[in-house]
């Protein structure tokens, strides 16, 4: 049996949806977030959340329909928010503008703002809720970690040669992966709000931390650089450079630096600290994901990607979920989730 127009209807619609979201900052403090506003078969606003202090997805729907929206079905691909921020509450704005059935994917996770659907469905509106929730979450998913866990979301990227090492005996460690693997880094460093490595990482290697392009060209708006620990480093350090923002945080302990990037609004965090500060995040829980990129090399002794977590026994080896293959040139990424972790 086929399934109903209207359930059709729906699903289109938010998908169209999804698609604006998708228009919104991938890093940003707040969620991308979509909005079609649809009378019988005709969308009269459409609109998108394009980044802290902009009007919500909603606002900017209402603003293109203006007196169309009365009676109309809102998709939303987040239940529209109940508190004033930068902006107001857009469950209120679509009460006000006459607005029939809101009919919305994923839940408000965050405490501070949830509760539109319930505004709503007090003022007299229908209120569906959960349509391509999954698909809205993924869209939003380190956000959604952040305001659920009150953190950031942990992603640690490692290169490594075949048998586990990040560079060789001598301490050189340019170039372990292919460009292809390089440039994909570049992409990932895109897409977080922050690249935290050690002290030990600045010292050894000098590195940027910059989002960069083929030709070595800083490009886009770049993640802030957090170094981690007491060491001081050098003025001439690249990573004190000027070509993006740089926090150091005194101390080892993670959760200090998580506390601070939380603070700061910063919802994902590369972590591609050296094998001294991976192994304190793995041991307080705090890596979430972990992108590998496996070299086909083999060095037999140098310095290892990971330093000690005090396991002695296969049986207490922590466990990661393998999520994802991709071969990039002569190299493999593997994306996991480690799994058993105390959050």
């Amino acid at each position: 049996m086929a399934p109903p127009a209207a359930d059709i209807m729906d699903e289109s619609m938010m998908r169209a949806a999804l698609g604006l979201a998708g228009r919104g900052p991938a890093v940003d403090p707040n969620p991308r977030v979509g909005c079609v506003l649809v009378v019988g078969e005709t969308v009269v606003g459409q609109g998108w959340h394009a980044g802290a202090g902009t009007p919500h997805a909603e606002v900017a729907a209402l603003s293109q329909a203006r007196d169309l929206a009365r009676g109309a079905t809102a998709y939303v691909t987040l239940e529209p928010c109940a508190h004033t921020g930068r902006t107001g509450p857009c469950a209120q704005a679509l009460i006000d503008a006459g607005v029939a059935r809101v009919v919305f994917a994923q839940a408000d996770p965050n405490p501070a703002a949830r509760g539109g659907a319930d505004l709503l469905a007090a003022h007299g509106v229908r209120v569906e809720a959960g349509l391509l929730a999954r698909s809205a979450a993924a869209l939003n998913r380190a956000w959604t970690f952040a305001v659920t866990h009150d953190r950031p979301m942990v992603t640690w990227k490692l290169a490594t040669t075949l048998d586990g090492y990040a560079a060789a005996a001598d301490g050189s460690s340019r170039w372990v992966t292919g460009a292809q693997a390089r440039a994909d880094v570049h992409r990932l460093r895109s897409r977080v709000g922050a690249v935290l490595v050690g002290t030990g990482t600045v010292l050894a290697d000098d590195p940027s931390l910059t989002v960069r392009d083929a030709a070595g060209h800083a490009t886009g708006t770049q993640p802030l650089r957090v170094v981690l620990g007491d060491r001081a480093i050098p003025a001439t350090a690249r990573a004190l450079d000027g070509q993006a923002e740089t926090l150091i945080t005194p101390g080892h302990d993670p959760r200090d630096a998580l506390k601070a990037l939380q603070d700061r609004q910063i919802r994902h965090v590369l972590l591609e600290g050296g094998p001294t500060v991976a192994a304190a995040f793995l041991q307080h829980g705090y890596v979430d994901e972990i992108v590998a990129y496996v070299a086909p090399k083999l060095l037999g002794g140098g310095l290892p990607t990971l330093a000690s977590l005090g396991i002695g026994s296969i049986a207490d080896a922590l466990e990661c979920e393998l999520t994802e293959v991709e071969q990039l040139g002569q190299d493999v990424r593997l994306r996991l989730t480690p799994t058993g972790r105390n959050q």
